[in-house]
């Protein structure tokens, strides 16, 4: 073992000791980080409008702070960009990460010091997790890979901006900085298929060990690897130990990574965003990841089926339930007050609080009343995968509400295929299925022939990257939408289709 492993444990074990004594106390916790949010936030122009100083308990939050979106905090944000100091946060924002926008352009997300400093550390503490969890350390020696955005960066009235990951680029610390590829030059590439064919240049000799990034991103590196050298990427680099992802799930990629890899990796998922780092696996034994608790964060959670109601209820962590999703609320230290992440999630322990994410909850289809989320949709295709002999690349669903006449309403699966199953109709009865156990309103509007079975088209071979660099997304923190409850990506798609 080499010096550098060995005080990678050491430092495994003293984060892991670190982590047990708020993972034992998670009320505590998170009323002590909410008690920090708020006395922080009193002299903020935010807090001020919002009589932070009479706030002593999580109703008192409720009745003076609304649940907001991007949107609707704007204002606020745009006060900042205009160069004024103490609006949501003491003094100024250090970065803002540029996101791509909803209905009014580009997000600008406030980023901190304090809220830079968690979500560099979470991102460590991921990986100390798993060397404490199985021990295994020699990865550190090897050379890493994170398939990020470019970390050059803007500037607005003395505030820095990029993307996030590009922002991150500038907090990887000095002893990996010597292990770590690409190199700057090729990171601050921003056409992204350019940047792949120099990431695979630079790398296909290299002794790869670690190789971060999002699942639709990765493989087409993988993919490029394998074209050029002929070889799968687990011969390729064979020291190649650990895959990180986030972003999407990767239970619908992970039979066509396995194929490019040739072999098994352990992986670690998270669950990082512009507006916080909120969770990261911490078994490889169990699905899950843990809710990052002292982090800067204060949580609270809506019920996905009643988020849009007038008054709902907002739960804290004391209030939760196994098995059932929930609109994530946060406050942060980076400013951001009742925000609505857009993110659904689903708690599956409480003993330590375990989360998976199970879509957005602004994406799903329920044009007839269905409610599909994106967790659906993602599971009924990995049961497909793994029942027939198909390799998936990339899919989404949307709902057909104008069929041709004398036909039924359905739900149409845009699928991109590797390699189509043989059994076409297996691979969608599987899917089927699935959905119909899922989802009881589903069920009951095929058993009630208000809708008919699901239909698939069958996209060209990078047709969803095509689709993506034709709409300006192409690499990065981008990311296909699994679902709609709209056509705007079915007709998108209309062009790479298979005939």
């Amino acid at each position: 073992m080499s010096l550098k492993a060995f005080a990678a444990k050491i430092f495994a074990n003293r984060i892991a000791k670190k982590t047990e004594k708020w993972v034992n106390r998670p009320v505590k916790t998170q009323q002590k980080v909410f008690n920090h949010l708020i006395a922080q936030g009193k002299g903020t122009l935010f807090g001020k409008d919002h009589q932070f100083a009479t706030i002593t308990s999580h109703q008192d939050f409720v009745e003076r702070v609304p649940i907001r979106d991007y949107e609707e905090l704007k204002g606020y944000v745009q006060q900042i960009i205009d160069g004024k100091e103490d609006v949501l946060w003491p003094g100024k924002p250090i970065y803002f990460a540029k996101t791509s926008g909803t209905t009014s352009g580009a997000k600008y997300i406030p980023i901190t010091k304090p809220s830079i400093k968690n979500q560099v550390e979470a991102s460590r503490n991921a990986i100390l997790n798993y060397i404490h969890e199985t021990g295994n350390a020699d990865f550190v020696d090897g050379r890493m890979i994170f398939l990020q955005g470019s970390p050059e960066l803007e500037e607005k009235n003395g505030i820095k901006l990029g993307r996030l990951s590009g922002i991150s680029a500038h907090y990887v610390p000095n002893y990996l900085q010597k292990n770590r590829l690409p190199s700057w030059e090729t990171n601050c590439i921003e056409d992204w298929e350019t940047k792949v064919d120099k990431i695979v240049e630079e790398t296909e000799k290299e002794n790869m060990s670690v190789i971060a990034g999002i699942p639709s991103w990765v493989q087409m590196y993988f993919e490029k690897l394998n074209s050029k050298t002929g070889k799968k990427v687990g011969e390729l680099f064979k020291e190649f130990q650990l895959f990180i992802y986030g972003g999407v799930n990767y239970e619908p990629y992970r039979a066509k990574f396995e194929n490019l890899i040739g072999r098994k990796v352990d992986s670690i998922e998270l669950f990082p965003a512009s507006e916080g780092f909120f969770a990261y696996q911490n078994s490889q034994k169990e699905k899950g990841m843990l809710l990052l608790l002292d982090a800067g964060i204060f949580y609270e959670f809506v019920k996905a089926d009643e988020f849009f109601d007038e008054n709902p209820k907002r739960l804290t962590i004391a209030d939760v339930e196994l098995g059932v999703d929930y609109a994530m609320v946060i406050s942060t230290d980076a400013g951001l007050w009742g925000y609505n992440l857009g993110d659904t999630v689903r708690f599956i322990s409480k003993n330590p609080y375990k989360i998976m994410v199970s879509g957005r909850i602004k994406h799903f289809i329920s044009a007839f009343g269905e409610h599909v989320i994106a967790k659906e949709v993602e599971e009924a295709l990995r049961l497909a995968v793994e029942g027939t002999d198909a390799l998936v690349n990339e899919f989404t669903v949307a709902p057909q509400t104008n069929p041709e006449e004398g036909e039924l309403p359905y739900h149409e699966w845009f699928i991109e295929f590797q390699r189509e199953p043989s059994d076409m109709k297996k691979f969608m009865a599987i899917i089927e299925k699935s959905m119909k156990q899922q989802n009881s309103y589903y069920f009951d509007l095929i058993d009630g022939h208000i809708l008919q079975p699901l239909k698939i088209s069958s996209i060209k071979p990078n047709g969803f990257q095509d689709y993506m660099k034709s709409m300006g997304k192409l690499g990065g923190q981008n990311k296909v939408q699994r679902l709609a409850n709209d056509r705007k990506v079915a007709d998108g798609l209309h062009p790479f289709k298979i005939s």
